[in-house]
């Protein structure tokens, strides 16, 4: 009790001296310490732990050091510890052999479903313990997509913070049951990639990292909201970014890891650097950091920010022990919890791997090599993979197909890789060698090395075979788009399938919201001769889509990532074996110039100055990203948020909003901060019921969505028209209906009051709109929480 009393209090002083205007980070100080929060009798063996270490084996707790996988603590052999094993990445291990390559995070969001989502991290988290990886650096919450153009949003789920929190949520629930420790990332504004790292000018000046400038309400309505579900969630670790928050670099900045994670969120768990986003030794750790990865400064082996740094700064006195024993308290309770004493080894393959260092003496016991950790993971993956597809346009019910006599595909994207199974690569540009193949992943650390990959072409002509059609193809999009190019396709197909893909990777941002490799000719050209055009992209994020009204483009899918059984998931749907029922998780705008609202900096200045300080990135966007931008300025789309047809229809009904308590405050009550932060914030103040029913001749599945409407704030940055609050993927056959509840927490009717420095509910009329997209608004009503 002692313990939650001094967390209590430090709350309180924390939010009075905090209060955080544009541009800065006001320090916060000191680090709080752990108790263990929900992982009481692991914090007791950590404890336990750390009273028999000497400094110098806790100080090579906090550090990476070269090992056999992408991150390693070394072991303690006197205590029994063999140390803790980290590995890549957000959808698969990426570098392990016999692996699965699972659907991205953007995938998992599309399909809205919170039971494949869970599913999905179940069976991510096996394969990393199979391996023997106590850490997967996954999931993906930052970026959490303010701009369309940034290279690593596929690795995320999707630009609004509840469907991202949701998803977060179940990932993490799903691999830590499965035993894994996850790491959250990368906290927090980590939104491009250009200039994420400091360089060098052409002077050999010190250009530092980009800036990202973020006001108080914004952080805490847009990109704080989803860590703070994983925090809840109970993940084990959060990975701090590489750019800079309002002007302090994300590894050693007080206010957003010792102030909003620490203490108002209430994170119990360990903070882990970036690989090679450490700047600092003690003033890091005083910030809040836990544990530097990968240890070694870069080009020097032998140094490091932390290591034997922590050692002396102790021992001169100006780092306190007591900040080095909690550090090492929140490494080793999440391995207690999770039982991480009693785990598989390594694979013996891995060192091989890891080639990134020069060989090295480690303290992990090897196993077996090329462990089989696959399982019967490809049936949920193709599930997945379906049904993370969302079918955008199907003019006079051209889908489902209905065995056509003849097939012709064309695209780059439909065929075979012809550059190996690993997407490890950076930019587009340094990847020309990624034209031909289908895209079932992106690239760089959230990559993960195919054991096997079916693809769409190959998935096709096995089904045509079945129903004798004949399945003709082009896939070289430069012979599509040349006069005559197409000549070789006789007769003209019933059904032309066009496959359409977007490369982006880790290390750099995109660079067109278009489809690549000449996207917009290949559709128009194979339109011009074949009235029967169905579109497919393979996306590393959204797409626009200037051929989408072309008449002859009948039916367009957006396919997202979706990992191995790629071919197979859009089989599934193209015949109607799955009837589709993804949803966007973003907005797909009219054109390009559309989403000018958060464009990443990078202007031939910037990419010249000689200002250690000139990155700047204002969001002065504020919360008025993707829809909630052109829902505010009632801007035109093509397809909105939320958007996704079925072969079947639906209608909702019975709209009723029922409070489940009285006398309801503005304000959350004082109570001790647990994970997720104040517990009131996460009590149920109303429950949404509608009924949903299936109007059509089809089973199916669709997905009701909960957007408020909350009163705008005066003296604050624009409230959105509409925010999303709650969804429920059902399932129903024809003619069936459902009651399906929709629970409102006092978090999701509240604004972040700057002010007060808290969560509050605004006074007036909240509207509640009920229906199948952010714009298919079927069912509206308001209620006062607050007079």
């Amino acid at each position: 009790m002692a313990g939650l009393t001094f967390w209590t209090a430090l709350l309180s002083l924390t939010a009075r001296s905090v209060a955080q205007d544009y541009s800065t980070s006001p320090p916060v100080y000191p680090s709080p310490p752990t108790v263990g929060i929900n992982w009481e009798a692991a914090f007791a063996q950590a404890s336990s732990f750390v009273s028999n270490l000497t400094l110098e084996e806790k100080a090579q707790l906090v550090t990476g050091t070269t090992g056999p996988c992408v991150g390693n603590i070394g072991g303690v052999p006197r205590v029994g510890f063999e140390g803790i094993c980290m590995q890549d990445g957000p959808l698969a291990i990426r570098q392990a052999t016999y692996a699965s390559v699972f659907s991205a995070g953007l995938t998992a969001a599309a399909s809205w479903d919170r039971g494949l989502i869970y599913l999905r991290g179940l069976q991510m988290g096996e394969e990393f313990k199979g391996k023997g990886s106590h850490v997967a650096l996954g999931p993906v919450v930052g970026p959490l997509g303010r701009s369309g153009y940034g290279g690593r949003g596929w690795e995320g789920f999707s630009p609004d913070p509840y469907l991202t929190g949701v998803a977060a949520e179940q990932t993490i629930w799903g691999m830590q049951q499965a035993g894994v420790q996850t790491s959250l990332k990368h906290y927090i504004g980590n939104e491009q990639e250009t200039q994420r790292n400091p360089d060098k000018s052409a002077n050999n000046n010190t250009i530092e990292a980009v800036s990202s400038n973020v006001d108080d309400r914004t952080i805490h309505e847009l990109y704080l909201w989803p860590f703070a579900n994983g925090v809840r969630a109970g993940t084990s670790s959060i990975m701090c970014s590489y750019n800079r928050i309002n002007g302090s670099y994300g590894c050693q900045n007080s206010k957003t890891l010792n102030g909003l994670l620490k203490t108002e969120l209430g994170f119990q768990g360990y903070v882990v650097s970036d690989w090679a986003a450490t700047h600092a030794g003690v003033d890091a750790v005083n910030a809040g950091l836990d544990m530097n990865m990968p240890g070694p400064i870069s080009g020097f082996p032998n140094a490091s920010f932390f290591g034997g740094n922590v050692t002396q700064a102790v021992n001169n006195g100006t780092l306190n022990e007591s900040r080095v024993d909690d550090m090492v308290r929140r490494i080793m309770t999440p391995y207690f919890w999770l039982n991480q004493a009693e785990y598989p080894p390594i694979d013996g393959y891995e060192p091989t791997l890891n080639s990134r260092y020069p060989p090295y003496q480690y303290s992990f016991t090897l196993g077996s090599s090329n462990v089989d950790v696959r399982a019967d993971h490809a049936q949920s993956i193709r599930d997945l993979g379906a049904a993370g597809t969302v079918l955008l346009k199907n003019t006079n019910n051209t889908l489902p197909l209905k065995a056509p006599s003849t097939i012709g595909v064309f695209g780059n994207d439909a065929g075979d890789v012809v550059d190996g199974l690993y997407f490890s690569g950076a930019s587009f540009q340094q990847r020309q060698g990624y034209e031909y193949g289908t895209l079932p992943v992106a690239g760089g650390s959230g990559a993960g090395r195919l054991s096997y990959l079916v693809t769409p072409l190959e998935a096709i002509k096995a089904r045509g075979a079945q129903d004798n059609t004949l399945v003709q193809y082009i896939l070289n999009n430069t012979l599509i788009t040349q006069p005559g190019g197409l000549r070789t396709i006789a007769p003209v197909p019933e059904v032309c399938l066009v496959f359409l893909k977007s490369w982006a990777s880790e290390g750099s941002d995109r660079v067109s919201l278009e489809a690549n490799w000449n996207s917009t000719a290949v559709v128009n050209s194979v339109a011009a001769i074949c009235n029967n055009t169905i579109v497919i992209t393979h996306s590393a994020g959204l797409n626009v889509m200037p051929w989408a009204n072309n008449p002859n483009v009948t039916a367009i899918l957006a396919a997202h990532l979706p990992g191995q059984e790629s071919g197979n998931s859009i089989v599934d749907v193209l015949y109607g074996t799955v009837n589709p029922s993804g949803k966007l998780p973003y907005t797909i705008a009219l054109n390009e110039s559309d989403y000018s609202f958060a464009d990443i900096t990078n202007s031939t200045e910037l990419q010249e100055t000689e200002d250690p300080n000139a990155w700047q990135s204002n969001f002065t966007e504020a919360l008025l990203i993707d829809y909630r931008h052109f829902d505010y300025y009632n801007q035109s789309v093509l397809f909105e948020f939320g958007f996704g047809l079925s072969y079947t229809t639906f209608d909702v009904s019975n709209l009723d909003i029922e409070p489940t308590v009285s006398g309801i405050s503005p304000y959350p009550d004082a109570a001790p901060t647990v994970p997720g932060g104040n517990p009131t914030l996460w009590q149920v103040l109303y429950v949404v019921n509608i009924t949903v029913k299936n109007t059509g001749d089809v089973a199916g599945a669709t997905v009701p969505q909960v957007y408020l409407a909350l009163p705008q704030i005066a003296g604050s940055v624009p409230t959105p028209k509409n925010v999303l609050r709650g969804f429920e993927k059902v399932l129903l056959q024809p003619g069936q209906s459902l009651t399906v509840n929709f629970p409102l927490t006092r978090r999701d009717l509240s604004y972040w009051d700057v002010n007060l420095q808290d969560w509050v509910i605004p006074s007036g009329a909240i509207g509640v709109n009920v229906g199948f997209s952010s714009r298919d608004i079927r069912l509206a009503n308001d209620f006062v929480v607050v007079q």
